[in-house]
Formats: C-alpha cells, structure tokens, sequence
C-alpha cells in the first residue's frame, strides 16, 4: 500500500480506457494527481482521485475515497505483466446499489483489506453516521505489524549491559509450532476480529475467530474454493500436525520461498534425513512416486494445486494433500491429476492411482465423505462426522468443523461433544462449546460452565452464547458473573464490526436465544438495511415471523429477497413451506419445484415438494419426487414413511410393502410402522 507517485503506479494512467457491461472507465493524470472516470454510486459518471496504490504484483488496485471516511477497492485493476486494465469480476454485472460494485460495502476498504496491509490499523467507525476515521501508524506491513509495539524493545537495545530479552518483547516464541505459526495467521487466515488491536504472539482464538472449513469457503474434502487464503488449509495437513511452520518453507521478512522447485520439499523429503523429521525422507523426487517422466511434475504440482484469485495472483492450496481422484468421482471435488490431465476423466485418474500404487495406498484426508453427506442434509451423516470428532488424528480444524456441523443434532455424540470441551486446541473447544448450545440444559451446563474460564477469549464467548438462554437458576452466583464477563466480551467483538450484516445478524440471533423478540427482529432489519441480499437474516427474520404468527410480513421478507435474487434456492424452499402452512398448494408447489432445481441435491426439498404434489393429485410426478428425494438420502424415514403411505393410498399395497419392510428396519419398535406393515401385508 503506497501513495500515488510515478514510482508506486504501475496502471496506464495516460489517458487510458476499458469498457465493463457497457461502463466506460478512463484513467488520467489531471494536474500530475491520478484519477479514475467511472460509475459512481448514483449510476453517473465522475472523477475519483487515486488515494492509495494497493498491490505489487502480478496485480494492483486502486483505493479511491469516497465520502464518509471510506476507501473502495476499485473492481478494475492493473494485470501486471501483462500490462493491461481487466476487471476481478468480468461475468457479473454489479450495478451500483450492489455489495460488489465497486461502491458497495464489501468492497470498501476499511472493513475489509486495510487491517493486513497497514501497521496499527484503528477503523475509526461511527455506527451513528456510517462514517469511518480510519488511523494506522504506517501504511505498510512494518516490523511491529509482526512483532508488537518496539518501544520496550528499543529500550532494552539501549541497555548497558543487556538483560534476557524478556517474553512479551517477541511476538515469534519458540515454544510449540502453533506459537510459531499463530503470528501469520491473522492476515493469512478468513477470519473475524474479537478484539480492536490484537497483540502479536498471543494465542490466535484470543483476538481472532477463524473460520470452519465450511461450504462455499472449503470443498468437503477441504481444498480451498473461496478465498481463505491459505492458514485454514495449512491447519489440516499432517505437516502442521508434525510441527512444520512457516518458516520452515517461506523467508518470514519476505514471504518468498527458502528455495526454488522441488528443492523447498526436499529439504525434507529428500533422501537425505531432515534432524527435525527424519521420517520424512525417501524417494519422492523420483518416478518410483511419481511415475512421471524426470521433470515433467513438480511436488506442488501434485500436492498443492493452485487456484487463482483475482483472476491473476496463482495460490497453493497448502492443505499438502494426497491427490483424490477417487474423491473427485464420488463428490465431485477438484483433484490434481485431471486439473493438469484435463483430457481424461476423474474415473480414469482414479484408475490410474490404483494402478500405480495399488488399492491400499495411503488414503490421505478422510474427511470428505463425511462432511459433504452432511451438507446434503443425509440422515446418516451423524456418525460420520462423531467418527471425526473422536478420531485423535483428525486435524484440529477437521474435528472443529464436524462439532459445528453435528450442531442441529441434539442427541448426537454427547459423551465426545463433553470431552471436546477438554481438548488442547482452542478451536476445538470453542465448537464443542457452539455444539452443546442443543443439548439438554444439564449436560450443556455440565460441559460449559468451566469454559467460561477458559484462557482463550473465543471459548469463552462459544460458551457464553450457549450458555445465554440457561434459566438463571440452573446457575450459581460465580458462574453468572463469568457468563456477564464473557456475554460483555461478545458485545465488544460485535460492535467491531457494526458497518456489516453479519454483527448485527450475530447480535439477532443471541437476542433471539433469550426471547427478546422485537430486539432480534431490529438487528436483523438492521443486517437487511446494510446488505438486503445478506440471506442468512433474511432467512433467519422470516422464522421470527412465522413463530410470531405475523405470516404476511414473513411472506413479503421472502418475495423481496426473491426479487432481488431469483436464483436463491433457499428463499424458493422457504417460501413454498411458508405457502404450504397456509394451505396454498398450487403456489407453494410452484415455490418448491423451484427450490428443487436450485438444490438439486437436497433430498427433504424434494421430499416436501413431492407431498405438495400428492396433495393436488398429481400423482404420478409425486411419484418420480419422493422416488427421487429417496434416492438423494435413502436413510430418512419420513421419506419412506411417504413413499409407503403413497402406495397404500393408490390401492397398490405389493408396492407399498418394500417400503413398509424397509421402514421397520430403520424404526424399529414404531407401533405406527408396524401397523402399516401389517396393513401393506393383508391388503395383497
């Protein structure tokens, strides 16, 4: 990040131009100053001055400033090497009014790039006026953006003699390669603050929330798909597990590889032992690994694919997986060897994996299957991801991500969510935390309570917002005063953030958890009021209607967002169970038919648009729906319940009874299913 000067821009600024969905954008140097022409947030053409230059190579962005305090990340920028003006987002079409126009909220700046490019950062938010003041010390990323604030380490340079250098002067420990790796993580991680001025070196959960390896930022098996930059996928490699940091690759001042090509893995993975990992040497520059010809792969090629992002910047995946072909062609993840064999099938990457190494080959992750039955919504995903959660082996962040998603399932692996609560890693804890909030009150208490006291700051706001809807007396005097503590911690990590949906989203729903419903309903207003295509309000503010049986406001909160955006298949299904309550079938079938090509892959979607159909005699597409939503999760009894009770009604009691027989073995001892047994049995 540097001022505009002719040495800092690199952009064509000579009276240059580019064309984006009928926009013409010109770029000068009016009176030596540089300036961009382009659509304003009014629609119209205007000038804005170039504040800041953001960016080396191979891209770089302009920072222009707009009223209110606010610098936005113009949405055409400068390719580099190849000496061109292109736009991050060329297929969409962002008006202004739109989060992604260059004038939007998610493209401003001071929210959202400004705290890892500058030392110091203080936004400087005004909630009030919409306003920004934003400050930092230096508009680069200096030694104490790293290493904390220098004073006291000037003082003791200046000392005659020299004491130790005492802990709180080095933000880098050498104790563990967490403590080594934490550091870098703040800018290198998608993540939330919970704190204004995060002191380097302390542990990563007490200033930051990270994010979970969650759809639309992770692939199920955890390549990256969003920008997560690459802390969130180093955290699940057996590298990180094994104490590998990230200086054992990257100059920590320059952020460049050690060294070029394979001789960065070999450092290790040579055939000569590394002291530190002497079990990591072996053969693997060699065709007998990677039955290539010499030179043809290199091993970030095959164990860090790389994905682009502003369209130009090329990013590793630094999970260092084992490539998954076989994943590919189950769940339809990227893999390696086709992203490089882009003429063959996964199938026969697959192959050719068993082929090589045979069928018992080291798996690599094992997470996959697991996490994407669970975001299909599948019956039985339950024990996969209590598989996980219990499995020592499994990345801390894997372990995280399988609590977070066993979440909804209250009767599922308490015993392993309780001994979650007790793990070494911090975020480990803070999702057991998150996880026991559906449990019943005395095991989440049980589990709870003593992490109102953790040492880390995001533990103990998980426990607290669990622990918030507890009735006051289930709690003792000592615990209540830790819950304040940490609830007041909550509120402070929220106001951080005011200028965006998702802290007064956070805010709804802790004000919901308590029932103080017309608070809840404001903050989710307020979430809409910044981003009204922020559908996780939008959605969670129709359910507060609904439970307060105010169903024609939940109905317009839905069609509104549907107008903005047709393509939102949850909206779609929304709508359509709102229209079912109230007995409009025709229309919510129209709703759910929609949903269901939108979320092709969500069987209870099906499922509910299938009894939509047989409730308006169109049986025969009622048929080929429930069939299908069984086949999307063949363990959910309400489907099959349906499916028996649809053919018993059509008369046709040889078809219902396979239905019946495989509904009594997953309910077993269900006096209603063995009633319809019996019926499907003596109607023949």
């Amino acid at each position: 990040m540097a001022a505009p000067s002719p040495t800092t821009v690199q952009g064509d600024f000579d009276d240059a131009s580019f064309t984006h969905q009928g926009v013409t954008s010109r770029f000068s140097r009016p009176d030596g100053g540089y300036v961009v022409t382009t659509e304003g947030p009014d629609g119209g053409l205007a000038d804005f001055p170039v504040a800041w230059a953001f960016g080396v190579a191979p891209v770089q962005q302009y920072l222009l400033a707009l009223p209110g305090g606010r610098l936005q990340a113009l949405q055409i920028a400068w390719d580099v090497p190849g000496r061109r003006w292109f736009h991050l987002r060329p297929d969409e079409h962002t008006p202004p009014g739109d989060v992604l126009h260059w004038t939007g909220r998610s493209q401003t700046a001071n929210s959202m790039c400004l705290v890892c490019h500058v030392t110091a950062f203080e936004k400087g938010y005004d909630a009030k006026g919409d306003t920004f003041r934003s400050r930092w010390v230096e508009p680069n990323v200096s030694c104490q953006a790293c290493h904390g604030p220098g004073e006291g380490h000037v003082a003791w340079a200046r000392m005659t003699p020299r004491p130790p250098l005492t802990e709180h002067l080095a933000a880098v420990r050498e104790e563990s390669a967490t403590a080594q790796v934490d550091p870098c993580a703040p800018c290198h991680a998608r993540r939330s603050e919970l704190i204004s001025r995060p002191l380097p070196g302390q542990p990563y959960l007490d200033g930051y929330q990270p994010s979970l390896l969650t759809a639309g930022l992770y692939h199920p098996d955890g390549q990256q798909l969003d920008e997560v930059f690459v802390d969130g996928s180093f955290r699940q490699s057996k590298m990180f597990r094994l104490g590998v940091t990230c200086v054992d690759c990257h100059d920590p001042h320059s952020g460049r590889p050690k060294h070029e090509g394979n001789a960065l893995c070999l450092q290790c993975h040579g055939a000569q032992p590394n002291a530190r990992f002497p079990s990591a040497a072996g053969p693997y520059d060699s065709r007998a690994h990677h039955f290539h010809p010499d030179g043809a792969v290199s091993c970030v090629g095959c164990h860090m694919p790389s994905k682009p992002y502003l369209q130009l910047q090329s990013r590793p995946d630094h999970a260092l997986q084992v490539p998954r072909p076989d994943l590919s062609v189950k769940l339809g993840t990227p893999n390696a060897c086709t992203g490089c064999h882009v003429e063959h099938s996964a199938q026969w990457a697959a192959e050719q994996v068993v082929a090589w190494y045979g069928p018992a080959r080291a798996r690599g992750p094992w997470w996959g299957e697991a996490f994407a039955a669970a975001r299909a919504g599948q019956r039985d995903s339950s024990a996969g991801l209590a598989k996980l959660v219990g499995d020592p082996l499994a990345p801390a962040i894997v372990r995280a991500t399988a609590l977070d998603a066993l979440g909804a399932d209250e009767s599922t692996a308490l015993p392993l969510r309780l001994a979650a609560t007790r793990d070494p890693d911090p975020q480990v804890r803070a999702a057991a935390a998150d996880s026991l909030g559906v449990a019943p009150v005395e095991v989440l208490v049980q589990g709870t309570v003593p992490l109102l006291e953790d040492p880390v700051r995001a533990v103990r706001i998980a426990a607290a917002r669990s622990l918030a809807p507890v009735p006051r007396e289930w709690l003792d005097g000592g615990t209540l005063a830790a819950l304040e503590a940490a609830l007041a911690e909550d509120d402070a990590a929220q106001r951080l953030s005011l200028e965006l949906p998702g802290s007064h989203f956070n805010f709804a729903v802790a004000a919901q958890r308590t029932g103080l419903v017309a608070e809840a309903e404001q903050h989710y207003l307020d979430a809409l009021t910044l981003d009204p295509d922020f559908s996780p309000a939008r959605a969670n503010l129709t359910q507060l209607y609904v439970g307060s049986g105010r169903s024609v406001e939940a109905e317009q909160v839905l069609r509104v967002g549907l107008q903005r955006n047709p393509t939102q298949g949850e909206l779609h299904y929304a709508l359509g169970l709102l229209l079912a309550e109230q007995g409009r079938l025709a229309d919510a079938a129209g709703s759910l038919e929609q949903a269901a090509q939108l979320l092709p892959t969500r069987a209870r979607v099906h499922y509910n648009f299938g009894l939509a159909l047989q409730q308006l005699g169109k049986r025969e597409d009622a048929e080929r729906v429930l069939l299908a939503a069984q086949r999307l999760d063949p363990a959910d009894p309400e489907i099959v319940y349906a499916l028996t009770v649809f053919y018993l009604q059509a008369g046709a009691p040889s078809r219902a009874l396979p239905w019946a027989e495989r509904l009594a073995v997953l309910r077993p001892g269900d006096a209603s299913v063995e009633a319809l047994l019996a019926r499907a049995r003596g109607a023949r």
